[in-house]
């Protein structure tokens, strides 16, 4: 059939049986019909490609495809793992925490993972499978192309606004496919084809196959377009002046015993299955549910020729005890004492509003009792929602709204009303028991347990129960969670509250978030401004924190990196060290910002002169070094460590906006403008008296750690008196013009270039240290023979309650020492460690 799905198809041929439950592999039957199913996920092969964890609901069928289930051994009808149910009294809830605790959850855990079914990976079908994500905006976003949604895209539209309608499914229409009509009386395909013709005619945009993942900070929205099987979705990122929510509600099974059995579904899916698809869902079909909206389900059914019971018709299930007929699949529903066969048993327990991206947005939930379900309450100025999710089910009315919302118009009042008969989940027996959350086979008495063993807040019901943790995320199971919850707890659905909504809505490859960002493209190895004229001198370069740079200069590793040592001990040498950071700091509020960030004083530092300090993490650990220079009373320059540059930034943004006045404090990053070039040994200043005749760089002039401005070439130039090699050392950052003929004049003069192979050598000699190699993610200034700072500073700084901590800990703590080899053995290699006793434990 045109658009099929593999759920679709696979009902067309009378499969029932497509899978096995999480936790006891029970048999799992088709639930929904879009990605509210929790059952159907299914292993895919194409040709030479294989997806693994398919949504059948969601995947469209192609010629050719070989599908599998990931789920039973050996296979899904026969399936050994199912005797797991047989022992479901010794299984409950939380076991997993009591259980695997010897020899240790690691050891157990590959196990669990293949007896779960959790999909084959296809080992190359990762290559090719990325896109090139995009950025998109319009004036309005509409999220959801059904009734609501289309009509408030048309609406904005010929009002003269930049609209863009995306929709998660290749046709949209939502439901009024299932409605069997459109609201003027038109049929529903008609309808949906005029709709979209006036918003392309009105200059609006439609976006189909299109999910709405997200809504992120400052109003940006990250939406998913399907690319068809074996292909990442394309992600775009999308910002919008005002955003539309239509994106309808979800339909909520009936808790009952025995209510997981293959052949029950949503009785909206019913109605979707047979009019997007042509697709009977059963030859006897029985309809349960606890309010009106069933009742168009019902007439769309029989006027397809479906035999639905006329006696059965749509059923209120608190006015008799229900009890399902059937074993491996429904095979009919004893109302009281009235048995009533089927092969399919369509259920409705109401709708939720999907309000995913309204809470994303930081919008609010009211508590609408007369359906029963959370509605928007108040929420983001520029975010407004309509339709179903707004909790109207009434076409009319829909329709009336929508143009109201979508033109910013007051929006007439809302009238929840679904003809509702409250149907609470119902306790069961334990050998009948009733399902919640059918891939994680979550039941009442799940729910029970976690309740008397004090799981009392919804959050902890989650991660002690698995409910919602599913591939689905609970999209049918955390209402009835809730209500269960509340009923074990005697308290209101409110009261209770609901789980944190995160994104992504629905599953999303991790290929399209990265997009072509791996590999080189992911980190670029950057290069430097002088490589050329590295090469020049014979430099073999190679790769040090992300950047391509000098290792040594000549052929031999060893006899160049020697040589370099010794003239740079005893001549002068030139090092390039333009990938260090140069990160400017300004405004009044600058230099106690960078108290607060550094561990010691940065605010007594006076113009001219230069600071080594550390920059910690919140847990006390040194995050990076620098020395930081003061150009003028509200102006200083971060130069930190070159592979730290842009996480430096990043840091100091942070702290920014959490505790200072952004207006006060500005974080600029010029590393890329300037080049560093080092000229160290002693005879450098010699050297570049030289070259800058104009300035005093003598012993009493230029001091170390101070700094001045000289001219080189007519160029300005910053020559500060700082050492990494601890020899007499000048950084001079200059514009890469004048670094490029700086280094030509003392290439010619017989200045040796140095590498850093040597550069290593000759900080380590002098016991200075870098961070990253002399340091880990534990080590504290203390523990460097840094403790100064902790006991004199007097105001709080990132990362001093930690320091204080663990200063007070009565286990000594590592400390950094040097170590030497005796004289004639080879150096010590990189990484080695030191070991004791017959096991050879690193210390």
């Amino acid at each position: 059939h045109p658009g099929d799905t593999l759920a679709s198809a696979l009902l067309a041929n009378g499969v029932g049986l497509v899978g096995r439950s999480f936790k006891y592999h029970r048999p799992r039957g088709i639930w929904g019909a879009w990605n509210d199913d929790p059952n159907a996920i299914l292993d895919v092969r194409l040709g030479a490609r294989q997806i693994a964890n398919c949504p059948a609901a969601t995947t469209p069928l192609e010629d050719g495809m070989e599908l599998t289930t990931p789920s039973g051994w050996p296979s899904t009808r026969r399936d050994l793992l199912g005797g797991l149910d047989r022992l479901h009294r010794f299984l409950p809830a939380g076991f997993y925490y009591k259980t695997f605790l010897r020899p240790n959850w690691h050891f157990w855990e590959p196990l669990i993972r293949r007896m779960a079914g959790l999909g084959q990976i296809d080992p190359d079908g990762a290559q090719d499978y990325d896109a090139i994500p995009s950025h998109d905006a319009a004036d309005l976003l509409v999220v959801g192309g059904g009734i609501a949604g289309l009509v408030a895209a048309r609406a904005a539209a010929e009002a003269g606004q930049d609209v863009l309608l995306v929709d998660d499914q290749a046709e949209p229409g939502g439901g009024v496919f299932a409605m069997g009509q459109a609201p003027d009386g038109t049929p529903p395909a008609a309808w949906v084809i005029a709709q979209i013709n006036a918003i392309h005619a009105a200059g609006g945009r439609v976006m189909r196959a299109t999910t709405a993942l997200g809504v992120h900070d400052h109003a940006l929205v990250s939406l998913a377009r399907a690319r068809g099987f074996a292909r990442a979705p394309q992600l775009i990122r999308l910002r919008a002046r005002r955003i539309v929510l239509a994106t309808g509600a979800i339909e909520r099974p009936l808790v009952l015993p025995d209510n997981d059995r293959p052949g029950i579904m949503a009785t909206s899916a019913g109605a979707e299955y047979l009019a997007r698809f042509g697709v009977l869902v059963g030859r006897d079909i029985a309809i349960l549910a606890n309010n009106r909206h069933a009742e168009a389900t019902a007439h769309a059914l029989r006027a397809a020729g479906a035999p639905v019971d006329a006696q059965v018709g749509v059923l209120d299930p608190g006015r008799e005890p229900v009890q399902i007929m059937g074993k491996r699949r429904v095979r009919g529903v004893m109302i009281g004492t009235r048995p009533i066969p089927c092969d399919a048993l369509l259920t409705s327990g109401g709708f939720t509003p999907t309000l995913h991206l309204w809470r994303h947005a930081g919008g609010k939930l009211d508590w609408a009792g007369a359906i029963d379900a959370f509605v928007p309450g108040a929420g983001p100025a520029h975010m407004a929602v309509t339709g179903a999710a707004a909790g109207i089910f009434d076409a009319a009315q829909a329709v009336e709204h929508a143009v109201a919302t979508a033109l910013e118009r007051p929006a007439p009042p809302i009238t929840h009303d679904l003809g509702l008969k409250p149907a609470p989940p119902r306790a069961a027996r334990p050998e009948r028991r009733a399902w919640i959350d059918l891939q994680g086979d979550v039941t009442t008495h799940d729910v029970d347990l976690a309740a008397g063993e004090g799981y009392r807040s919804v959050e902890h019901l989650k991660r002690y129960t698995t409910l919602g943790m599913s591939t689905d995320q609970g999209k049918t199971a955390n209402m009835a969670g809730l209500a269960a919850l509340a009923r074990a707890r005697d308290a209101g659905i409110p009261e209770i509250g609901t789980t944190t909504f995160r994104p992504p809505y629905v599953p999303v490859a991790m290929a399209s978030l990265a997009g072509p960002a791996r590999g080189p493209l992911l980190a670029p190895l950057r290069r430097l401004a002088l490589e050329p004229l590295h090469r020049d001198a014979g430099a073999a370069l190679c790769e040090y924190g992300g950047w391509l740079r000098p290792g040594w200069y000549g052929p031999n590793r060893d006899l160049a990196t020697h040589e370099e040592v010794l003239a740079v001990r005893r001549d002068v040498g030139l090092i390039d060290a333009s990938p260090l950071g140069k990160v400017e700091v300004m405004g009044p509020g600058a230099a106690a910002f960078l108290d607060f960030v550094f561990y010691n004083r940065i605010s007594t530092l006076a113009p001219g002169r230069l600071r080594y300090g550390f920059l910690l993490a919140e847990d006390g650990h040194i995050f990076d070094d620098a020395v930081v220079a003061r150009l003028a009373p509200e102006r200083f320059v971060i130069s930190c460590s070159s592979s730290h540059v842009d996480a430096v930034v990043a840091h100091l943004e942070t702290w920014r906006q959490d505790n200072h006045d952004p207006d006060a404090v500005f974080i600029h990053d010029t590393t890329a403008r300037w080049q560093t070039l080092t000229v160290t040994g002693p005879k450098a200043r010699a050297f570049l008296a030289g070259l800058l005749p104009s300035t005093d760089v003598g012993a009493g002039a230029l001091k170390h750690m101070q700094l001045c401005t000289a001219q080189f070439d007519s160029t300005p130039v910053r020559v500060a008196r700082v050492s990494f090699t601890g020899e007499l050392s000048f950084e001079l950052s200059l514009s890469p013009a004048t670094a490029r003929a700086f280094w030509r004049i003392a290439m010619a003069k017989g200045v040796r270039p140095v590498g850093m192979e040597a550069l290593t050598i000759l900080r380590a000699e002098k016991g200075y240290v870098l961070v990253g190699r002399d340091t880990d993610n534990d080590t504290m200034p203390p523990d460097l023979g840094f403790s100064g700072p902790l006991r004199t500073k007097p105001r709080p700084f990132v990362g001093d309650f930690a320091l204080t901590r663990a200063s007070k800990a009565p286990e000594p703590r590592r400390q950094l020492v040097g170590l030497a080899v005796p004289k004639g053995s080879p150096p010590l290699p990189v990484g080695a460690h030191l070991v004791k006793g017959r096991k050879r434990r690193s210390l």
